[in-house]
Order: structure tokens, then sequence, then C-alpha cells
């Protein structure tokens, strides 16, 4: 028997099996095989039509019942991970009226600013923890501003994982992990934010129904059944945006438990039970998938744009073949990159550095001394160094950093970037071979309870090394404080 979980990307759709037995996973899909487009009528938009989505995922189950040999009657349970902020706007029929305003679209930054400044800065910190800022509920008051007709005849309004639960079930509704998201839910009051609902003059009829995280939140219905091949009455169990269940798939739930990622962009993801905004304007404060009134669980979530896609702009520009070979070029090289600096914030405006948009440097070459290699070292390096900057600001917001984890398939796999973290934080990276879709199919038996075992279910599956922190600190703080030295000098320009 076995628990189906779903990663509804902007990229892509994954779709895994895991055992309910055992929690080994039987293996991933991905549909579709190139990405998925992205429609921008005006610069700094992006929306998709969430249709698509369920096309995809409709896909990707064939596949992977095909692939595997797996019938509908042995699928036993629903997880859903999904990208997250996006937002999904149906009539009365579950008919969306447009394509989703998803993630990176940026057309709602003035509504959020604004609303920040005219509800009250101390009031957004203590009852949302965020800055409404571009988020859903930023972009649903977009809609009706711009869109009238069409926000006239909206029934509720949902995240992208909402809608493919109710494509399965014909059923509404939401968590309050997803509300937070959105930045719709009041941690002060534990309860939607009606100040902000009544600011933006958004009727609370439009928010769907809430269930719990981990529970049986509906079932597949007929029509579920015919369109996705996953047997009537099968149940959802679970849903969460993808960075906390990214954390999900790690195994963190606790407070000083992090979770990162190396991708394109940087994420940390770290737990406390402390409800402070102090830092809300660069830090985004979600409830976690454990979350609860009565033990609250938070993930500070700080992004970093400029990350994965520095490492990948030297590939396609330098004189290297491969990833592989830009490591061994820059393992060469001493700790510090003797001297050269670079500052890799060329991936638009970092909302950690206060929205400011510096670009990417590379500084103190010397071209009688330095080659690829330092450039290679220093990128590396850099994309570091902006972690544990993250980090710092984190720190000043009350996390605790006591363990750091990571999945198998980002730059944590580059031996220098992971060691310099590691290094600097003095915590151990715990490197995990999983996926979104994995820990969301995992997550589906979570409705029992049972979270030790789920934690042992990775550690015993999932664990494929750990980097322990250098005991010589000292070459690297040295290195990262002509680092900071540098980027504070293009910061105060």
């Amino acid at each position: 028997m076995y628990y189906l979980g779903l990663d509804i990307g902007s990229s892509s759709i994954k779709a895994a099996l895991v055992e309910v037995s055992s929690g080994k996973s039987l293996g991933v899909v991905q549909e579709p095989k190139k990405e998925m487009s992205m429609f921008a009528q005006k610069n700094g938009w992006a929306e998709q039509n969430p249709n698509d989505w369920w096309l995809h995922v409709c896909n990707a189950i064939t596949k992977l019942k095909k692939q595997f040999k797996v019938s509908r009657a042995q699928i036993k349970g629903i997880g859903i991970s999904y990208q997250m902020h996006g937002l999904v706007i149906v009539d009365k029929q579950g008919n969306p009226l447009r394509k989703s305003i998803i993630w990176c679209d940026s057309r709602a930054v003035e509504i959020g600013h604004t609303a920040f400044q005219e509800m009250g800065e101390d009031k957004c910190a203590a009852h949302l923890l965020n800055s409404p800022a571009n988020f859903t509920a930023s972009k649903l008051k977009w809609v009706k501003d711009n869109e009238p007709d069409i926000y006239k005849q909206i029934y509720k309004f949902m995240l992208p994982g909402d809608f493919i639960a109710y494509k399965f079930s014909n059923k509404i509704n939401t968590t309050i992990s997803g509300l937070s998201e959105g930045v719709f839910w009041d941690f002060k009051n534990d309860a939607i934010a009606n100040f902000l609902l009544e600011y933006y003059g958004i009727h609370k009829g439009l928010v769907p129904a809430i269930v719990a995280t981990f529970s049986i939140q509906s079932f597949v219905n007929k029509k579920g059944e015919k369109e996705s091949g996953i047997a009537t009455g099968t149940p959802i169990y679970y849903r969460a945006g993808d960075q906390p269940n990214n954390a999900l798939s790690l195994n963190v739930f606790n407070p000083g438990e992090v979770a990162a990622t190396g991708g394109t962009s940087g994420v940390v993801y770290a737990i406390t039970d402390n409800l402070s905004g102090k830092e809300n304007t660069r830090v985004n404060n979600f409830a976690h998938v454990n979350y609860t009134k009565s033990n609250p669980k938070i993930g500070k979530l700080l992004n970093i744009n400029g990350a994965g896609i520095q490492y990948r702009w030297l590939l396609n520009n330098l004189a290297v073949d491969s990833y592989e070979e830009m490591n061994s070029l820059a393992s060469e090289i001493p700790v510090g990159s003797e001297g050269v600096c670079f500052i890799p914030f060329g991936n638009g405006a970092e909302r950690m550095l206060n929205n400011k948009e510096i670009g990417t440097r590379i500084v103190n070459i010397n071209l009688n001394n330095h080659h690829k290699g330092h450039i290679c070292r220093a990128a590396l390096e850099g994309i570091a160094f902006s972690f544990f900057y993250g980090m710092e600001i984190l720190k000043s917001d009350g996390i605790n950093p006591t363990v750091i984890r990571t999945g198998n398939d980002n730059l944590f796999r580059s031996e220098i970037f992971a060691n310099t973290i590691a290094t600097l934080i003095e915590q151990e990276i715990e490197i995990y071979n999983t996926t979104g879709a994995i820990g969301a199919a995992r997550a589906a038996d979570l409705h029992k309870g049972g979270f030790k075992k789920f934690g042992k279910t990775i550690m015993d599956n999932d664990h494929v090394m750990t980097f322990v922190p250098f005991k010589d600190k000292k070459p690297y703080l040295k290195a990262y404080k002509k680092w900071k030295k540098e980027l504070e000098l293009v910061l105060n320009k």
C-alpha cells in the first residue's frame, strides 16, 4: 500500500509514492518534461492557469502508476506540497475566474507597502508577524481594485494546493499555515485577520473553511477519480506550502532546527516558538506545519535571490565544462580566495538587504596573480557568506540554530560551500536524499500522529552525510569580515 505525494511547483509537478508501512520511497516522476510556462502580460507579472497544474498532476499520476505497476486501489492517501503565495479565485461552480497570480508576481508590492504604513508597522508585526507586502491578500486586493467585474464573481479564494485538493474532491478548504503564508492570519488572536480584510474591503465569506494540516481534509470524489485515476474515497491527509513542506521533509519541526536550500535562489527556514516580528521587513514569518495555538511553531523564512544562479552564470560564461571542474579549480585556492570577493546579489532586489538591488560584483582581482580558480572559490564563498549574513539577521530575531538540514540536490553538495557555512555557524550541516514530493507523501501518515516515527524514517532512509565545523574558524571569519566590509561599502553608497 502507498501514499501519493504531489509537489505543485511553478516549473513542474512532481509526484511520488512511498510505502505506507515503512515510508520508503518507491519513486518520483515529473510532468511536464519541459518547464511550465508563465504568462507575463506586463513586466513584473507572472501568472499560470490552475487547470494546467491539474492536467499535469493527472498525467504524473498516470505515469507513476504505469512505471511502478501500482493500481488505484493501492494508493491509500494523498499529501500535497505547493508553490506558496499564489492566488486562485473561483466562481460558485468552482471554475477559475482568471489565471493564478503566482508567487513571483510583483504587481501588488505597492498595495502591501501602503497597507503596512497605514495599518501601522507595530500592529502588523504584532498580529501578522509580517508586512502584507506582495502576499496573497495584497494580490486579492489588486484584483478588487483593477478587475472589479471579476472580483464580483468570486465565491472563494484559494492557494495553489487548495485548488488541487478541490479538483480531487470538490471540497474547498485551506489550513492555518496556508492562510498565514497569504498573510490572512492574526497570530495574536489566533483567528482570521479581520482587521486586514476590513482594511482591504475583502468580505470574510471569501475565506475557505479551515481544516487541520494533518487530518482527513477531504475525499476523492467520482469526478476526481475519473480525471486523476485515484480511487473514489481516497483521503487527502495533508497539504502545505513548499518551504514548510521542505522543512517537514527534512524532519525540521522544533526550535533551533533549520532547513536550508541552495538552488537558483537560497532559502533559510528556521523554526521558533517565539511570536516575534522584529525583522518583518527582511524575514517572513509563517505558521509551520505543526503550529497550534497552545504550542505555536513559527517558520522564519529568509530568502536569498542571489544564490545558485551566480554559480550557474559562471558555468555558462567561464571556460569550464562542469560544476565538478569549477569545484576542483576552487579547491586549489585557499580560504578567502587570496582577497578576491564575490558579492552575489544579481538576481533582483534582495529582501534581506531591505529590497535593495545592488547587482553582482567581483572585487579585488589582481590581473597578475588571480585566475578563474579564484573566481570560482570566491563565488562559492560569497554565496556561503550571504547565507551566514542571513543567519545573523535570524539570530537577531531570536533564532539560535542547533542543526541545519538540507537536500542532496543543490549547492550544499559543494564541500567548500557547506564547510564554509558549517564552520562560521559552528553547527553541523546534515545532508538528506529526499524531495518535497516524497515528504508530502510521508506526511499523509501524520494524521495519526507519530512525529518521532516520521523523523526516524527520514534518518534511517535518507541521511547521506554530515559536514562538521572545522576547529580553526579564524581564516573563515577573517574572509567573511572582509566580504561583509565590501558589501557594506556597496549598501552605504
